[in-house]
């Protein structure tokens, strides 16, 4: 068989390349992070190694071009869509600065030496010098991997690389189209016409239509993949069709799809483990394979411009660095990393020389000086990058304020086959990244001669809550309970596990001898001081637009005012939903500083009332996508009052379209040998655990 395979140089068998490709993505990282070295250099070099202009096992055919171009348009993509949107929104007036000043200071520099120094014409000149301008997040990975990605510096480096791409790109179409004679009025009114359409289809059109999809695509995790990817690349396309690079495109869908793909959902980890080890690689690779480093030593023209377009690049981009920290007073380690990340030429770089070369403006010299510079540059933005991002991860994480006396450890009692996903979901979300504890779905079965046969059934459950909390990369310990009863149970595993929270499932049915004994929801408020969230999830939690909270009066004064607090502003950030308070006007101005001053950050609004009474005509304030977040009480404490006893009954009679949550806040221990009768809320909820 062997004789049926074709081994010349280079190989041309599909299966073979691929295999090598594999091969290079699997060995280069593991050995270069035994050295140190960042695993992009590597890739980079063994693109040069491998291809064309190498030892030529590989080429760079229509295969290696096709997925790198995917690996480039997933950078992009994957960019948009970590950045934190309301950071963005926050300092998008210093994204436009650092955008436009990386934008002039390497233009002006560029065409000033290529222009005297070197003797190139204007157009020239111009054209080369805007090849320092625009860079790629190669670098985006590290930082992504360090933690960094909602920090600052990132944010507005991101910002910036849409803000100079795009003026570059600008630049480009504005030679070309001189060159070619077609600068007219004409010209310059379809451009903006197209920019603007390009951009309102994605930005506007794009999530409704997304969000439906996933309304639709709700239980198939496959299909919301390929949905998601054929988003970005119609972006991509039509991106193309405005007269703009792909990347930009990319980078638009990524930040219209920000808000419905939570950052910790099985979704984003399927985009991330798909992108991370196969698509950008192949892109590092494909990049690598562009480097003829022979020119150098053969033309010594290319060798001139290569060494000045390596030396003037970094340095114009080290100095739009430096004067965005003393403009913004950021520390030298945030300057370090936003050129480590903006020093990066590849994807615009690229498209710029090749538009050049291909209308006769520049020479066969300037490209492969530039195709060097993408060599260098890669290499010191990686080395920059790692550096900066590990001192400024450790420095970070000393700096974190302790937000909780005890870590979170959520349980999450499963009775319900149909609510484990979105319940397990919440959990993940509900729980702080800082904290590495697992998620604990629990099941409870009674004691009696069925046991045998509910354990199998409950293990079933089981099974599926770990897998689906794994397909978004998180710790799950199964917990099963034999016990008398299923309250007993769950008090049993809050001792013996320390849980901080209990997320419960809603049911409005009830039996009489919920009437009688009491509810789920009865025995563990009566026996528990950890936070309980009772919750109905009608819509996708990807698709909530905003999170409507009802708080009562001195909710502020309960000592877990502050869990709650970091739990719902959690949830926001995960949801991209803003915020919307509403309660009474001194409730609310004592809660302003700690909604708006601490991590995370979000965006919210204080709409005052005059009493909780109002929480029933307030349907029509409300759209679909809302969810409603009640903050109850336990009966004899500081913040509780008779008119929490309704709001549950109103939310399961008047807002049926609306996801829900009724949060019970930490409280001091509550001893008590009188029975408490049973709220109205708790002849509704907890049986979930009960049921089927």
């Amino acid at each position: 068989m062997l004789l049926n395979v074709d081994l010349t140089l280079p190989f041309e068998e599909p299966v073979l390349i691929f295999t090598l490709v594999l091969l290079i993505i699997l060995m280069i990282p593991i050995v270069l992070n035994k050295l140190r070295i960042p695993g992009i250099v590597g890739l980079i070099v063994a693109g040069v190694i491998v291809g064309p202009n190498g030892l030529h096992i590989l080429s760079r055919d229509a295969s290696i071009e096709l997925f790198g171009t995917v690996g480039l348009l997933y950078i992009m993509f994957q960019a948009g869509l970590e950045i934190d949107m309301i950071d963005f929104k926050r300092y998008k007036v210093r994204s436009l600065i650092f955008g436009t000043l990386t934008f002039l200071i390497p233009m002006v520099l560029g065409t000033v030496v290529f222009f005297y120094l070197h003797g190139y014409q204007i157009k020239p000149a111009i054209l080369l010098a805007s090849m320092f301008a625009p860079h790629t997040l190669l670098a985006y990975p590290i930082v992504s991997r360090f933690g960094l990605s909602k920090n600052e510096a990132v944010t507005l480096t991101i910002g910036g690389t849409l803000i100079t791409d795009t003026a570059v790109l600008f630049v480009l179409a504005i030679i070309i189209n001189s060159t070619q004679g077609s600068t007219g009025v004409g010209f310059w009114l379809w451009m903006i016409t197209e920019m603007i359409i390009f951009v309102g289809v994605v930005l506007w059109l794009f999530p409704k239509i997304a969000k439906w999809m996933f309304k639709q695509l709700e239980s198939e995790k496959g299909a919301q993949y390929i949905f998601v990817l054929t988003v970005v690349f119609a972006a991509a396309f039509l991106s193309e069709l405005a007269g703009m690079e792909a990347i930009i495109g990319a980078f638009l869908a990524g930040l219209a799809l920000n808000p419905l793909i939570p950052h910790t959902s099985a979704l984003m980890n399927r985009i991330e483990f798909v992108g991370n080890n196969i698509f950008i690689p192949f892109f590092l690779i494909s990049t690598g394979m562009l480097v003829d480093l022979t020119v150098l030593f053969t033309d010594t023209n290319a060798m001139l411009i290569a060494g000045t377009i390596v030396v003037l690049a970094p340095l114009a981009k080290f100095l739009a660095a430096y004067v965005t920290q003393k403009l913004f007073k950021f520390s030298v380690l945030q300057r370090n990393l936003i050129f480590g990340l903006s020093s990066a030429h590849a994807a615009a770089t690229l498209a710029v020389v090749l538009a050049g070369f291909e209308i006769g403006i520049i020479g066969e010299s300037a490209l492969n000086g530039a195709v060097v510079l993408i060599l260098v540059s890669s290499m010191v933005s990686s080395f920059s990058t790692e550096k900066v991002g590990r001192k400024l991860a450790i420095l970070e994480s000393r700096r974190k304020p302790d937000i909780s006396e005890k870590p979170d450890r959520i349980m999450v009692p499963i009775g319900n086959p149909k609510t484990i996903e979105s319940l397990i979901d919440l959990a993940v979300m509900l729980k702080n990244p800082d904290h590495r504890e697992p998620i604990y779905p629990l099941a409870v079965v009674i004691d009696n001669e069925h046991a045998e046969e509910e354990i199998y059934k409950k293990n079933k459950m089981l099974q599926e809550a770990i897998r689906h909390a794994s397909a978004s990369d998180n710790d799950v310990q199964l917990v099963s309970k034999i016990d008398i009863n299923v309250p007993s149970g769950i008090l049993r595993a809050i001792k013996e596990l320390m849980i901080t929270e209990v997320v419960l499932g809603w049911n409005a049915k009830i039996t009489t001898r919920d009437r009688i004994f009491g509810t789920v929801l009865d025995n563990l408020l009566e026996n528990t001081e950890q936070m309980i969230l009772v919750c109905k999830i009608i819509q996708p939690l990807n698709t909530t637009g905003r999170i409507v909270v009802i708080v009562p009066t001195n909710a502020e004064l309960e000592r877990g005012f502050l869990r709650w607090i970091r739990s719902v502003k959690l949830l926001s950030q995960q949801l991209g939903a803003k915020l919307v308070f509403r309660g009474r006007r001194r409730t609310l101005n004592k809660m302003k500083a700690e909604i708006t001053d601490t991590k995370p950050t979000v965006e919210a609004e204080f709409i005052p009332y005059t009493d909780l009474t109002e929480f029933a005509s307030m349907k029509s304030e409300l759209k679909p996508d809302d969810m409603v977040v009640v903050i109850s009480a336990r009966k004899r404490t500081i913040s509780y009052n008779s008119n929490l006893d309704y709001v549950p009954r109103v939310l399961s009679r008047n807002y049926k379209d609306n996801s829900f949550i009724v949060i019970y806040p930490e409280q001091y221990p509550i001893y008590q040998s009188v029975p408490v009768k049973p709220a109205a809320f708790a002849q509704n909820a907890g049986n979930d655990q009960e049921e089927e």
